[in-house]
Parts: structure tokens; sequence; C-alpha cells
């Protein structure tokens, strides 16, 4: 029995056919897809980081004015409660200045007081003198 020789076997095991790429274009064409896929993730992955930071970038800003809100508030309460401060210190200080300044009755508040102490007495002691 004749044994056919490799070579003349590899040509025709090996011979490219209609249906199956030659074996050099396919793997060509695997390559260019990996490629092109790998180009994809790398734009997808760059697009997601640039989202990132543009969501990081806004709260960010949004804590920045909630922080500019929050301050003006504290700022007007503490306006608020330093006039109301300064209005009741100056009340007192009114206040402590009119008693501490001398004060001479004038004749018709001594003859009430010296009423009031007349009645006062009269209601201790039943009416009696």
């Amino acid at each position: 029995m004749a044994v056919a020789s490799p070579a003349a076997t590899a040509g025709v095991l090996l011979a490219p056919s209609k249906l199956v790429p030659p074996l050099d274009e396919a793997v060509e064409a695997a390559i260019t897809r990996v490629l092109e896929r790998e180009a994809a993730a790398r734009d997808a992955i760059a697009r997601a980081n640039a989202e990132a930071l543009a969501i990081a970038e806004e709260a960010r800003a949004g804590a920045r004015a909630l922080s500019l809100r929050a301050d003006e508030r504290i700022g007007a309460v503490r306006a608020a409660f330093e006039r109301k401060v300064s209005a009741h210190v100056a009340a007192l200080n009114d206040e402590a200045a009119a008693l501490e300044s001398r004060h001479d009755p004038l004749p018709e508040e001594i003859a009430a007081l010296e009423r009031a102490v007349a009645v006062l007495a009269a209601e201790l002691t039943g009416g009696r003198e």
C-alpha cells in the first residue's frame, strides 16, 4: 500500500476553502476585533471617568452653594440676635441710669406719700391714731 507523503496530504488538508477563510485572515480578523473592542472599552472608560468627574464637581458645587446659604442664614440670625441683645442692653442701661439719678420729690409727691402712709396706718391700727 502506498502512503501519501506529508507534503502531498498537507496541501489537501490545509488548502483554503471557499467557506472558511484562510487561517492568517481569520487570525487577523480576530486580532482586529479584539483591538477594536479594546479601543471601545478605553473610550467607555474615559467617558465614565469624565462623567464621574462631572458628577463630583456638580456635588461639590451643590455643597458650596449649601454652605454659602447656611453661612448667610447663620449671619442673619447672629445679626438679629445682636440687634435684640443690643436693644435690651440699652434699655437696661437706660433703666440703670434712671435709678442712679437723684430725684428730689416734688411737694405734691410728698403730700401723696403722706396721705398713703396715713391710710395705711389707719388700716393697720383699726382707725386709731
